[in-house]
């Protein structure tokens, strides 16, 4: 794909970034924030949402759209979980110690604090949330960050309660787990002062530089979400939710503008030709003798077939607008929403099972002409019905443009169809947290990542490549601790960045290690109780059995160091088990006989010792 003038184009973007703070307990009640799996839960319940009207007797669009899809939504509870969390008794206070790393998130993005934070609830009724609200509150507003391409202006820094984590569809609606429901969550929302998809990556790279500076964020998959607002001058804003990965971000903005491009070249050509979307109709007796297996599985259940006519559609349905992903992809997306497991539509039939001869009796029934199109749908009465009408309205915004919606991010870079964008209706005062006063002045800035860097280069001696890894990585909070504790630098920063990996590599279970596991453990070596090269065995052995101590490992596994006398006869018998080896190549043998020396000792003398102790012995046979 050839890249457009974005300038020309009229590109404007924004970010909104969701993190997860990493507090003790939860935004709103006392439970645990960590996650489960869901095996571990021990009971369940369901509910049903329905949406309710703002403050103003408002109804949001999104939300009443979500509401017209009938689902059960089925929530999995665990020994940790609180009735407030089941939304059967009020929430608590706002927690303390959310409230203040987010402040500190607010003085490093330059903004300004409220005088008074009141929690606000915001509809919500895909089932993420047992109440059928998120609470949320603004803390600060009025911030800035800088990139190569200008400064970005930070609108509003948001405390609010992570949502249910969605575990699975099921045959009546969807399963949500609990664990993840009301961990702090901060929301901060840039200025639309984005004008290419680069900038788009840095802002959302420095945001997170940012973010991670605090060191009281969560880490790992699915802690850190990007939301990209993106249009063109000629398009509409559209809203793309979930982007996983910094890396995608700037391909997310690029499909973006080329979906809204190929759409406006859509729309220009069906006004060209005079497009008109008909009225569906009920075609199921055209397919009586069919042997496409959906629609005959849709009928043999009882089911109907729809059409419509889409007047002037010929050909675009099939236009690719995004990489494997053409307009009537996105006719299939509303569709699916209501339940249908898609569309077919004649510029890709006759095909799957369907005959040259259905689609003419197709066309004739609906009066296509040459110029149109028609789509299809095969499902049980009631969902053909919202599902063909959803075509329907999706196929009227395609005559005029671009429409206004919120999209999901896909894997690949592309996005698909998620709901209208919200409204202010869906926002409404929650009555049962009182307002919080922030003190700003009781917050002190933390050390920048990358003034981090540069300590870590000047004060301990580590090379670039190690001390952005420190600092970057999720073990920074450790070494912080491990260093002010007297252990040395570089093997605190060795072992947490590459023995970590290395045992991970090697298939040890390393997530079962606790940071007093690895502190207990680097003290050992820091004091002598274990030289440098048992730390690997020691580190496995702590997590194959994470009840041990870091003692108890060490005496399991006899780690404890040898003495000089012990090395030295060690690396004799060596010697004399290749003394034919010394006598020909004397210290041409060192490094073949190092190994053997450090593989009879295990790991329980330093590499140092050892080879200072073989070279002497070395010299003594060459002597």
């Amino acid at each position: 794909m050839s890249e457009f003038d974005y300038e020309d184009l009229g590109l404007v973007a924004g970010l909104e970034i969701h993190q997860q703070l990493d507090t003790a307990t939860k935004l709103f009640c006392a439970c645990p924030t960590e996650l489960r799996e869901p095996e571990e839960s021990t009971r369940r319940f369901t509910r049903y949402l329905h949406p309710t009207k703002s403050e103003l007797g408002e109804l949001d669009e999104a939300a009443l759209e979500e509401s017209r899809v009938d689902r059960e939504f089925e929530y999995l509870a665990y020994d940790t979980t609180c009735l407030v969390e089941e939304d059967d008794e009020p929430p608590a206070r706002v927690d303390s110690e959310a409230l203040e790393t987010t402040l500190e998130i607010a003085a490093l993005l330059d903004m300004d604090p409220v005088d008074q934070a009141h929690v606000m609830r915001k509809i919500v009724v895909d089932g993420s949330n047992t109440t059928g609200f998120q609470r949320t509150m603004l803390v600060a507003g009025d911030g800035v960050i800088e990139t190569e391409e200008g400064a970005v202006g930070v609108e509003d820094l948001m405390l609010e309660e992570e949502s249910a984590q969605r575990v699975e569809e099921t045959a009546e609606g969807v399963r949500y787990s609990l664990d993840r429901l009301g961990i702090p969550l901060v929301e901060i929302g840039t200025r639309p002062d984005i004008r290419t998809p680069e900038q788009a990556r840095e802002a959302a790279e420095r945001i997170g530089m940012l973010l991670r500076s605090t060191g009281k964020v969560k880490r790992g998959l699915g802690t850190i979400r990007q939301d990209v607002n993106v249009s063109i001058a000629e398009g509409a804003r559209v809203e793309i939710k979930g982007v996983q990965s910094l890396d995608d971000i700037d391909d997310i903005v690029r499909n973006e503008v080329r979906r809204q491009v190929e759409l406006l070249d859509i729309a220009e050509t069906l006004t060209e030709r005079d497009a008109a979307v008909g009225d569906p109709q009920d075609v199921s007796d055209l397919f009586a003798e069919t042997d496409s297996g959906v629609i005959r599985g849709a009928l043999d259940d009882g089911g109907s077939v729809r059409a419509v006519r889409l007047g002037g559609f010929d050909g675009l349905v099939g236009r690719e607008i995004l990489p494997d992903r053409r307009l009537g992809t996105e006719f299939a997306d509303h569709a699916k929403r209501h339940g249908a497991g898609g569309i077919f539509h004649t510029d890709e039939l006759p095909a799957y099972g369907i005959t040259e001869a259905e689609v003419d009796r197709l066309r004739d029934a609906v009066d296509a002409g040459p110029e149109d199109a028609v789509a299809l749908v095969a499902d049980d009465p009631e969902t053909a019905e919202l599902a063909i009408d959803a075509v329907v309205e999706r196929a009227r915004t395609a005559v005029e443009g671009v429409s206004e919606e919120t999209r999901d991010a896909n894997e690949d870079g592309t996005t698909r169809y998620l709901r209208p964008l919200p409204g202010a209706a869906r926002m409404y005062p929650e009555t049962d947290v009182p307002p919080v006063e922030p003190d700003p002045a009781a917050v002190e800035p933390p050390e920048l990542l990358t003034e981090k860097v540069e300590r870590y280069q000047d004060a301990h001696g580590l090379d670039v490549g190690l001390a952005e890894q420190v600092a970057y990585g999720e073990h920074m909070p450790l070494f912080e601790r491990l260093v002010a504790e007297g252990v040395d630098p570089t093997l605190a920063a060795g072992a947490l960045e590459s023995t970590l990996t290395e045992l991970r590599r090697d298939g040890v279970p390393v997530e079962n290690l606790t940071d007093d596991h690895l502190a207990d453990a680097l003290l050992a070596v820091e004091s002598g109780e274990v030289p440098r090269e048992g730390l690997p065995d020691l580190l496995s052995a702590l997590a194959e059995n994470p009840s041990l101590s870091a003692s108890a490992a060490i005496e399991q596994e006899d780690l404890g160091g040898v003495d000089r006398s012990e090395v030295e006869e060690a690396v004799r018998d060596v010697i004399e088990r290749n003394a034919d080896q010394v006598e020909a190549e004397g210290m041409g043998a060192f490094s073949a006989l190092m190994g053997e020396c450090m593989g009879a000792l295990r790991g329980k003398a330093d590499g140092d010792l050892v080879s200072d102790v073989l070279r002497e012995e070395i010299q003594k046979r060459a002597n």
